[in-house]
């Protein structure tokens, strides 16, 4: 896994070992960062099921401002700070060893990206979604960045958040909520 274009482009990033975390495809966050190239620089990024950091650094290359990156997973932490440091972004960003909803529960930050890439399997990113809706941390214009299974059905609104567009890469989906009007389902 590298970095793909910004100051940190070709760096080798580390990731964790075994089947613990799914890493997004170069070929996915690719398209992602297409999708979003105008809405990166000088941008507050939420991380929120970091992994190894990738998303959250790949934004930092592309000239964010500031990164939050969160994972439960201790080995996790390690590495994302790992790899904060090689890139040199260690002093732009900050890094939670703490459950996304958790998290969620105590964030009194605002953010202008969020990216979510939990486990395929359960229903994390519904939950995300609604909670994020909730205590209100998009600011105005900001992106909501979903990867999801294609296989995998989520909803249009999630409280002030609207499903805006959708992508398919494969077996592969991301969706990009915005602060729509709202409507609870």
């Amino acid at each position: 896994m590298r970095v793909i274009t910004g100051s940190a482009r070709g760096a080798k990033l580390r990731t964790l070992e075994g089947l613990a975390t799914r890493p997004t495809s170069d070929r996915v966050k690719e398209a992602v960062f297409n999708i979003i190239q105008f809405d990166v620089e000088g941008r507050r990024v939420l991380d929120l099921f970091a992994g190894s950091g990738q998303l959250a650094i790949e934004a930092l290359s592309r000239g964010a401002a500031y990164g939050v990156l969160v994972d439960e997973s201790k080995q996790a932490v390690g590495v994302i700070r790992e790899n904060l440091k090689k890139v040199r972004f260690d002093q732009q960003a900050s890094v939670i060893q703490s459950d996304a909803l958790r998290y969620l529960d105590h964030c009194r930050e605002r953010f202008d990206l969020i990216f979510l890439d939990p486990p395929y399997a359960g229903d994390l990113l519904e939950l995300s979604l609604q909670k994020i809706s909730e205590i209100d941390i998009l600011n105005p214009g900001g992106i909501i960045i979903c990867e999801r299974s294609r296989d995998k059905e989520i909803p249009a609104f999630a409280g002030k958040l609207e499903c805006s567009r959708d992508y398919f890469y494969g077996k592969t989906a991301v969706n990009l909520y915005t602060m729509g009007q709202g409507r609870n389902e």
